[in-house]
């Protein structure tokens, strides 16, 4: 894979369908960093190390020094939006990033200008965009979106493309007829089914012209049939599904670890109050059903109450979510987890994660564009589960159960990336340092 590997010349267009505040918190981020302006920390990418097996040089490389990433000086910008404002007005108008930061790249984020956005409001009835395409249908959407790659690509001498969804989460969808084949779902597209949402309209335009698509959101996207199928045929690397963020990402940090000590669950309540736009979209109960679907897998994946019923098996898992304009992007979750051990002795965890929506997701947009580029270049398509490390409800291989550890998910990354690069894996060298401590008889 690696003698066959593209290199990452010329430059990378980073398409995002909805320009709010993760797009244009990561946006910001990246020319700030270019600029010395910050650091991408919580980008693996760009600061995360890598341990390699036996061989000569750097054995522990960062990330972009190890594989052939696309460097952030070649990164350009791009996107749609249901509003008008350049990223400059939409990155104000979030209140995520400190204003005299945005005042500093201005006039680079001005320039990043939204196209008009293929947007339906019963998918989303809490928003009311203005700036939106006219379509005859979703066929003719969907020709207008590959029109506006193509656009972009020459205007601003772009060498690549992927898109990665940053966009609302859309109302719950479950799949259907129109979904299981490339056929039927371009015949949707031409009749305007409604079981097609605007997200699947970007996912198939990317995917028919050859470009990366990833899902950020919990949507029905990219998981239906008929996309898996297109990005086979046309060898485009796909995946999802919504971004790993506050209270999600501390449960797989915690579930594992309760796991590993064969610490009971009895019940694990999670509450947030959000402030943005997207606690705006789930303050929909048809939305919030969508993220609740994507949130409420993790701990029966990571714990596994059907190998465990002593342990979990009476698990009980609520998940609310409450708009709460005040906070803004200022996302408060809190976690009650009622556990048990030992001649079962009841016991209590309590979390209050006061975290910053956009800026824990910002790093992870970045990171899954620049690894679905490298699997483009390597040769790699279809589902691309190896990414399941930054994902709420990792889309997955058909057949192929969903792993949520986030530990287990780091270290499949970790393997894709050295299989790429054909270097050997950390075990063989490990287990020749336990046999040399083995005591002598």
């Amino acid at each position: 894979m690696k003698e066959q590997m593209l290199p990452a010349e010329g430059k990378l267009g980073i398409l995002l369908p909805g320009l709010g505040a993760v797009a244009s918190t990561m946006i910001a981020g990246v020319i700030a960093s270019r600029k010395g302006l910050a650091k991408p920390i919580g980008s693996y990418t760009q600061t995360g190390h890598i341990e390699l097996g036996e061989g000569k040089g750097d054995r522990y490389p960062l990330i972009k020094d190890f594989v052939p990433l696309a460097s952030l000086e070649d990164v350009v910008f791009g996107g749609w939006d249901i509003y008008e404002d350049n990223v400059y007005e939409a990155a104000s108008n979030a209140r995520v990033l400190d204003q005299q930061l945005l005042k500093a790249i201005r006039p680079e984020l001005e320039a990043i200008k939204p196209m008009k956005a293929v947007f339906d409001r019963n998918y989303v009835r809490n928003l009311d965009g203005t700036f939106i395409k006219q379509s005859a249908n979703k066929w003719e959407a969907a020709q207008e979106l590959i029109q506006d790659i193509e656009t972009f690509k020459k205007v601003n001498n772009v060498n690549r493309v992927v898109i990665v969804w940053t966009g609302s989460t859309e109302k719950y969808l479950e799949q259907s007829a129109v979904h299981e084949t490339i056929a039927s779902f371009e015949a949707g597209l031409k009749n305007n089914d409604p079981a097609i949402a605007p997200s699947m309209v970007y996912a198939y335009a990317a995917v028919s012209a050859g470009i990366p698509f990833i899902n950020g959101a919990p949507n029905l996207t990219t998981d239906i049939p008929a996309i898996v199928q297109l990005a086979n045929k046309t060898k485009t690397p796909i995946g999802g599904k919504d971004f790993k963020t506050g209270q999600t990402l501390m449960k797989t940090i915690v579930a594992p670890g309760l796991a590993a000590r064969s610490l009971g669950v009895t019940g694990w309540f999670s509450t947030n109050i959000l402030g943005n736009r997207d606690g705006l979209v789930l303050d929909d109960e048809q939305n919030f059903k969508t993220k609740e679907v994507s949130k409420l897998g993790v701990l029966e994946d990571i714990l596994r109450p059907d190998l465990h019923p002593d342990l979990y098996g009476e698990l009980y898992h609520k998940i609310r979510i409450n708009y709460y304009p005040p906070h803004g992007d200022n996302k408060e979750s809190w976690d009650n987890i009622d556990i048990f051990g030992w001649l079962n002795y009841p016991m209590q965890i309590k979390i209050n994660f006061l975290c910053r929506d956009s800026i824990l997701a910002a790093p992870i947009v970045l990171d899954l564009a620049l690894f679905a580029d490298l699997a483009q270049r390597a040769g790699m398509y279809g589902v691309q589960d190896w990414l399941s490390f930054y994902l709420k409800s990792p889309q997955t291989k058909q057949g192929e159960p969903a792993e949520n550890d986030i530990f287990k998910q780091l270290n499949t990354l970790k393997e894709v990336l050295r299989a790429i690069m054909q270097e050997q894996t950390v075990a063989a060298p490990a287990l020749n340092r336990a046999k040399a401590t083995e005591p002598v008889v």
